[in-house]
């Protein structure tokens, strides 16, 4: 059970890491429809590989693998929480923007730059995670 726990939450994680370099490639200063239509997808799979990671996470910390007194004393594993929250708070402005455009009419809409950003700080955010789970799988922030 705890290897295929591991299993699916990487898998989540690789979604999740996919869906935002997705939407980073996809997104520009303006967009069509169609582009709209498309990134709402990605957006959706990002949102339920994010729950995945979540649910597969509580299930590795609480029930499978190590006792959950090393994850929940450790300050790295409360860091990288934290950012993984952060990035979630982070998502909902590029998502409410998606879903707000989804049926608007004309040939193309501008894309603030606000939105850009966030996702690029998503990004980077993102590839902070795993260097924090590495140095918390060996033991560091105990």
């Amino acid at each position: 059970m705890d290897i295929l726990i591991r299993y699916l939450h990487l898998l989540a994680v690789f979604t999740l890491i996919g869906s935002v370099i997705i939407e980073n490639i996809a997104i520009s200063k303006t967009l069509n429809k169609e582009d709209i239509r498309q990134l709402i997808k990605v957006d959706a799979a990002y949102g339920i590989s994010a729950g995945a990671v979540l649910l597969f996470g509580l299930a590795l910390w609480l029930w499978v693998g190590k006792p959950s007194e090393f994850y929940t004393a450790n300050s790295v594993f409360h860091a990288k929480i934290a950012l993984f929250l952060f990035v979630g708070l982070l998502s909902i402005y590029p998502t409410v923007f998606f879903l707000r455009h989804r049926k608007f009419e004309g040939d193309s809409i501008n894309v603030p730059s606000s939105v850009i950003r966030v996702l690029r700080i998503e990004l980077i955010v993102l590839a902070i995670i795993p260097l924090l789970a590495f140095l918390m799988a060996r033991g560091i922030g105990l």
